[in-house]
């Protein structure tokens, strides 16, 4: 469905994973995307951001804002689909399953923890590399070379890519074409969480949609205009497409 001229997936978590099953077992490859609020935002300001969006395979509801959303314009999603949710999840559906994984992106030795834990609740699952560049906001093409080659020399299911949002979108854009791998997806912090080197909100605080609240009081200066600037712009141009939709008008918003 649109959301802010935003194509999003309708699809919950299980939902997602089983795409995800469908299109490693007929070998087909796609490029995700984890969409949370203040990207789509920003794609309003982007071309270039709005083009990689509605260019992908999938765009998931990364946010509780977006699922309320969907339902006021008459689409319901079925659930958010977080990165934090999503790769633990999946990780059990690869283990049962037999995919392969390869961890590209995030501080140096998080991927390696992140297989660590992974392994201790899945041991079947099969991590086969992880890799951390060095911090560049934009690498080199020798860099993006090397990445490349490690990546399809073992040819996983899933590349998983933690570089933050957009930039890990971008470089999975960028380089798609070149990649020897089933799915690829950015999915921002969920390295760390996962692994258990950054807390996460608390059961109760995701389940009332204050998971940002948690995020924000762990990083104030970083987050302060994503979340107290940026994101109550949402609600405003949310009920805009809503009117629009209801008069017919299919214009782009301004």
């Amino acid at each position: 469905m649109d959301v802010l001229s935003v194509k999003i997936s309708l699809l919950d978590l299980q939902g997602t994973a089983a795409a995800f099953s469908r299109w490693i077992d007929r070998g087909e490859k796609k490029r995700v995307c984890v969409t949370p609020v203040n990207c789509l935002l920003w794609a309003r300001e982007d071309q270039r951001l709005m083009d990689l969006y509605n260019s992908s395979d999938m765009n998931t509801a990364d946010g509780v804002p977006i699922v309320l959303a969907s339902k006021l314009l008459g689409e319901p999603i079925q659930g958010r689909v977080t990165g934090l949710d999503f790769l633990p999840y999946f990780a059990k559906v690869a283990a049962e399953r037999g995919y392969s994984f390869f961890f590209l992106g995030a501080k140096e030795g998080v991927a390696e923890e992140l297989s660590r834990v992974l392994r201790e609740s899945y041991p079947s699952l099969n991590v086969a590399g992880c890799y951390s560049p060095p911090f560049a906001e934009r690498f080199s093409e020798e860099e993006n070379t090397k990445m490349i080659s490690m990546i399809n020399a073992l040819k996983p299911n899933v590349l998983w890519v933690s570089l933050t949002a957009p930039k890990q979108d971008f470089w999975i854009e960028e380089h798609f074409d070149r990649l020897d791998v089933n799915v690829a997806i950015g999915v921002g912090g969920a390295f760390e969480v996962t692994a258990g080197l950054i807390p996460r909100s608390p059961a109760w605080m995701q389940r009332y949609s204050l998971e940002w609240l948690f995020r924000f009081m762990q990083e104030p200066r970083r987050l302060f205009r994503r979340y107290l600037v940026e994101a109550p712009m949402f609600i405003p141009l949310v009920l805009a497409q809503v009117v629009r939709k209801k008069l017919g008008i299919n214009a782009k918003l301004g």
